[in-house]
């Protein structure tokens, strides 16, 4: 758990001018959001606010399919690190914080072909 909590360690939020079809959103801004969702993750504990407000933001800094399949690249590089997250736990805590969720992600999904960042990669 402390692997986790450094490894996820909330990094400077930098966004820089993207070109159109580039992805604005970086892999530290997508960690720094679900930060708070790792005991929930590896666990299945109660999802805290913190953590919901982490998804809303992830949901907020993805505005572009360019950025929905950054991100969604970044939570699987993530998924990869922490082999314990609970598949069940990460899947449903989209719809635990009332985020708007449609399409699945998992850690199979091919990210070029997503356009909506819905569910967490596991």
């Amino acid at each position: 758990m402390k692997g986790a909590a450094v490894i996820l360690v909330v990094v400077a939020m930098v966004h820089f001018m993207a070109k159109p079809g580039e992805a604005a959103v970086s892999c530290g801004q997508v960690e720094s959001s679900l930060g708070a969702c790792m005991q929930y993750l590896i666990s299945g504990s109660n999802v805290t606010p913190a953590c919901c407000e982490g998804v809303k933001n992830l949901k907020a800094i993805t505005p572009t399919t360019a950025d929905r399949q950054a991100a969604c690249s970044c939570l699987k590089q993530a998924a990869a690190k922490f082999p314990n997250i609970n598949p069940d736990a990460a899947s449903s805590l989209p719809q635990k914080c009332g985020v708007d969720t449609s399409v699945p992600i998992n850690k199979n999904t091919d990210c070029t072909n997503i356009n909506f960042i819905v569910r967490l990669v596991i």
